[in-house]
């Protein structure tokens, strides 16, 4: 079960509706201790005194607002929810809005709103009037002692809080060099679009978020299995570097590279080991290709060659076996040494 972080209200007009904020979330990554490579002890993280260099415990720990360079404000989590008790503990609703209107860019962290205090009617009736409507609202939350402009979604049951970025965290299209808008202005011909919508077309498919995995944790996972299994639980190895991939030559031409995408219907496009094998057998077609017009050329006309070997008695025997004879000696001395 997920931990509550806080319980408050949704405030919409005069209508409150109680409930409880848990994260939607829970994270699957990879995650790594630092260890000391001489001992395998854990390296941890330390709080330090930046000036000193000494440690601080938790209880030396306070929170400040710099006002000016070095100059601070001290300022304790009672007095942080006592300057606006409402907005610590209130999702207050500042508009509705089309949820098509708020761009991804600007969803943030999604959260869970569930009843409380026999709040399940005014719950399902929010939650109801907006699928009705087909509207979200947009909230003011504070979170972590933070004030945040949220998201309020309904999904399936649920009320989701998901939320938003700041207008002025989202950077300006202005900062990048892009092409322009429209296909005449940016170059594109009628026949590359209409062969670029029917790849998007051919590709379409319904969103199922089960179809998709993190293939780098299950390899990783894989790896630590099988290294328990084989009792290599303390150990540093030296591993080879994975050989790169072969990369393939570059298609100009816009056209052939749609032409050749096409067909694939919604078979997904080879990745990692796959993409390699399928680039590694091409590269093997064209060699073979390449040695069997060779070998057909070679017998319409044989073609002249040099013998490079020496002639017997030339003393290159006998220098071969000084030279390794002298390398050997050199190994020797090295291993004495």
């Amino acid at each position: 079960m997920a931990h509550m972080i806080w319980k408050g209200a949704i405030s919409f007009g005069l209508v409150h509706v109680p409930v409880q904020l848990y994260p939607a979330t829970k994270s699957e990554k990879v995650g790594f201790n630092l260890l000391d490579k001489r001992t395998i002890d854990p390296v941890g993280y330390k709080q330090i005194n930046k000036r000193t260099g000494k440690d601080v415990t938790r209880d030396n720990i306070v929170r400040g607002f710099e006002y000016e360079k070095d100059k601070y404000v001290v300022l304790t989590d009672e007095e942080i929810r006592a300057a606006n008790p409402e907005s610590t503990q209130t999702v207050d609703i500042l508009a509705f809005v089309d949820a098509p209107d708020i761009s991804f860019l600007y969803l943030d962290t999604p959260y869970f709103l569930t009843p409380d205090r026999k709040g399940e009617k005014v719950y399902a009736l929010l939650r109801e009037a907006m699928k009705s409507s087909g509207k979200v609202g947009v909230a003011s939350v504070v979170l972590h002692n933070k004030q945040h402009l949220a998201a309020l979604i309904p999904v399936g049951p649920v009320l989701a809080l998901n939320t938003l970025r700041w207008a002025n965290e989202v950077r300006d299209f202005d900062e990048f060099k892009l092409p322009a808008e429209g296909t005449k202005a940016a170059g594109v011909s009628a026949r590359e679009l209409d062969m670029a919508k029917k790849l998007i077309d051919d590709m379409s498919d319904a969103w199922d978020p089960s179809n998709y995995h993190d293939t780098f944790r299950d390899d990783i996972m894989a790896l630590v299995d099988r290294k328990v299994r084989e009792g290599k639980t303390e150990e540093i190895t030296e591993i080879e570097a994975p050989r790169e991939a072969r990369q393939s030559a570059d298609i100009l031409d816009l056209s052939d590279l749609l032409k050749r995408s096409l067909g694939r219907g919604k078979n997904k496009p080879a990745t990692g080991a796959r993409k390699r094998a399928a680039d590694d057998a091409a590269a093997d077609e064209e060699t073979d290709a390449d040695e069997e017009s060779g070998s057909t050329a070679s017998r319409k006309k044989p073609r002249a060659t040099r013998s490079t070997r020496a002639p017997r008695g030339s003393g290159s025997s006998s220098g071969g076996r000084s030279a390794a004879k002298s390398t050997t000696a050199a190994r020797k001395r090295r291993a004495a040494a």
